[in-house]
């Protein structure tokens, strides 16, 4: 592998700098979502992202052509699944009836769209699990709901 010039570091820097500017909104929401903490006050899901960046610019360095914001999503989640025991409670956030698990599952699958499968394969877990933990994710969501309004 050759040395990298001055101007070359300084380009990647500079691309990197714009995709964190043009996703990093969406990607603290869904570290916020996993952490079940609050738009106003969520320390945790921005150390989260603050990691998962910084794995995504080393691993970026190495060279290929992924999906910086796939990489960074699924650094995310992993993350959030090796700590997921000091988040298992709700910080006020919208997900926080929710075990961590099905957090995870649910944010994956439903928010940002990634495929039973590759949930599945970036998890673990067989697919049928990840259906199971959604589908019962979903129904204590549901469940949330219907008593809230009923208060």
């Amino acid at each position: 592998m050759g040395k990298r010039t001055r101007s070359e570091h300084a380009a990647r820097a500079g691309e990197f700098d714009a995709f964190v500017a043009g996703a990093a909104g969406r990607l603290l929401h869904v570290a916020t979502l996993l952490t079940a903490e609050t738009r106003a006050r969520n320390p945790s899901a921005h150390a989260l992202l603050t990691a998962a960046l910084a794995h995504t610019y080393a691993v970026l360095d190495r060279g290929g052509d992924e999906d910086p914001y796939a990489l960074t999503r699924d650094e995310l989640a992993l993350r959030f699944a090796r700590t997921a025991w000091r988040h298992r409670t709700g910080r006020g956030g919208v997900l926080g009836v929710l075990t961590p698990a099905e957090r995870l599952v649910l944010v994956l699958r439903l928010y940002e769209g990634v495929p039973e499968e590759q949930t599945a394969a970036l998890l673990g877990l067989p697919e049928a699990r990840i259906r199971a933990v959604c589908a019962r994710a979903v129904a204590r969501l549901r469940a949330a709901g219907g008593s809230r309004e009923a208060a």
